[in-house]
């Protein structure tokens, strides 16, 4: 060997060259490899755990969400029986204001028709009274007011009022015969009731 190849060779040595350091021979082994990877029982616990603990996260959140869905639904129903509730009750109210004033200016027309039943044959003004008294009930049929049919009808002591009980041939026992007072309806409120005599 010559001198130059034992100054190469030295220089070599000294630089670290050829020479495995127990770090790279750790790094070039297969057990150390597997080990600087994390592989192994204990990391395949470790995924595990974080896996399960992600599934629990994950199904909390959704029962979560379940839960304020849930929440939001009866909220909406309950603001949707709310509106509804108040609805009916400006309804109700509104039926009832009508029918008060519907019944303190019904006395007119009943006085209207008491008129024109015992107006003269021969008296032609009577003919303005009815066209009045007709027009003014159609002002209170488009408000709902109806007639309760009475005449010939069973009696019915929810609509009707009865003044007398008479024996009649032609009327069977239990039915109107003849309609004293006219009765009057507000939808299915009885405003008024009619006035009749009936068969015994």
């Amino acid at each position: 060997m010559t001198e130059k190849e034992k100054k190469n060779k030295k220089e070599n040595e000294n630089n670290g060259e050829g020479i495995d350091t127990p770090v790279e021979a750790q790094k070039s082994s297969p057990k150390g490899e597997a080990s600087g990877n994390g592989e192994g029982p204990e990391a395949d616990n470790q995924v595990k755990s974080e896996i399960q603990e992600l599934q629990n996260q994950l199904e909390q959140a959704q029962a979560k969400v379940a839960e304020n869905l849930d929440g939001w639904q009866r909220s909406q129903a309950e603001f949707v029986n709310y509106k509804n509730r108040i609805q009916r009750d400006r309804e109700l109210d509104y039926a009832s204001m009508k029918g008060d004033i519907i019944k303190l200016v019904l006395p007119i027309l009943v006085d209207l028709e008491i008129a024109l039943e015992k107006r003269p044959e021969d008296n032609s003004w009577s003919n303005g009274i009815e066209l009045i008294a007709r027009k003014f009930e159609k002002i209170l049929e488009a408000e709902g007011l109806k007639r309760i049919g009475a005449a010939g009808q069973p009696f019915d002591p929810n609509f009707h009022e009865a003044i007398s009980n008479e024996p009649n041939d032609e009327i069977e026992s239990g039915h109107v015969i003849e309609v004293v007072q006219q009765g009057y309806l507000l939808g299915e409120r009885v405003i008024q009731p009619a006035i009749v005599r009936v068969a015994e």
